[in-house]
């Protein structure tokens, strides 16, 4: 195997360069002139190039002209990449991928993208919204870097942080036997249909065990493939549905909004919303705070509406 050049030798052959004199040259790498004279000769060796004219003053070969442009530029890249690694230690930089559930990402990333524009002008970052289930999937094969999605979920190959707890709300239409007065029982919902997403979502299955525990029925025939669906099926009375707080104020807090909703008394249904990334990531500062800002994000532009966890 062609032995290659160390970075190392390549700094010491710019010191060379720059000073024109080897022991200038040793002084300012802080070795011995032998020391640094041996790595010029190593150097010269794995090239297979002569690289200086020794004399009283070093001259660059041709070779060594060319080797001096490219080993500049190495090591300038070299340390970007360290630089910008530290950056991610530290913060969050280059390009993050960011999976993201439907039922969260239209109506919490806008303002968690405008916080990171703020905090991290060179962020690049890429999102991509799936179902939870293949959201996590896609984490763990590599797809995603962090997803931010409901919880909890179904892998221990992860790192889950818990962001915040999001209100569920009951929605009907206005002459469904629920569609007047203010907070409601979980109880009051026995007997009654209710629509709810496919079971990809985590949704779906909270949803699936609050009917059990209240004698509701679970409308398996009619599983809506959006937040909207579920609305519009609701309004058109073929059942009733439970939407989380996010949507509820982005789509239906309006005078004229096509269907009724109520609140569960004292609080009593939420959903657990976190960012999760895997476990092999190594270290996670960058995710963390990036938690950190979306957690911001929930307290300061959606004050009283979201429970943010820590």
């Amino acid at each position: 195997m062609t032995r290659q050049p160390t970075l190392q030798q390549l700094r010491y052959f710019v010191a060379l360069a720059d000073t024109g004199h080897f022991r200038k040259a040793a002084e300012r790498m802080e070795v011995t002139q032998p020391s640094l004279s041996q790595q010029i000769g190593n150097l010269e060796t794995c090239l297979q190039q002569h690289l200086v004219e020794r004399g009283r003053r070093v001259v660059l070969t041709p070779a060594g002209r060319e080797v001096l442009r490219r080993a500049r530029s190495i090591i300038a890249e070299t340390e970007a990449m360290v630089a910008a690694c530290h950056r991610a230690e530290a913060g969050i930089s280059g390009t993050v991928r960011l999976g993201v559930s439907p039922t969260l990402g239209p109506y919490f990333m806008p303002r968690l993208v405008r916080r990171l524009r703020e905090h991290f002008p060179d962020l690049r970052l890429v999102i991509r919204e799936a179902p939870p289930r293949a959201l996590i999937g896609e984490l763990l094969e590599g797809m995603h870097d962090v997803t931010l999605t409901q919880t909890p979920v179904p892998t221990t190959d992860a790192v889950v942080t818990q962001l915040f707890r999001e209100p569920l709300f009951a929605v009907m239409a206005h002459d469904h036997p629920l569609g007047g007065g203010g907070p409601i029982e979980i109880a009051a919902l026995a007997g009654q249909d209710v629509l709810t997403l496919g079971p990809d979502y985590a949704l779906h299955a909270q949803i699936a065990e609050l009917c059990a525990r209240a004698g509701a029925r679970l409308r398996q025939d009619y599983e809506g493939t959006s937040l909207d669906a579920l609305r519009q099926m609701a309004a058109m009375r073929m059942g009733m549905t439970i939407l989380p707080a996010l949507y509820v104020a982005s789509e239906v807090d309006s005078p004229d909004a096509d269907v009724a909703v109520r609140p569960f008394r004292g609080g009593r249904l939420t959903r657990m919303v976190g960012m999760v990334w895997r476990r092999s990531a190594g270290r996670s500062t960058g995710f963390e705070r990036f938690a950190e800002i979306a957690r911001d994000v929930a307290r300061t532009d959606h004050r009283g509406l979201l429970q943010v966890i820590g």
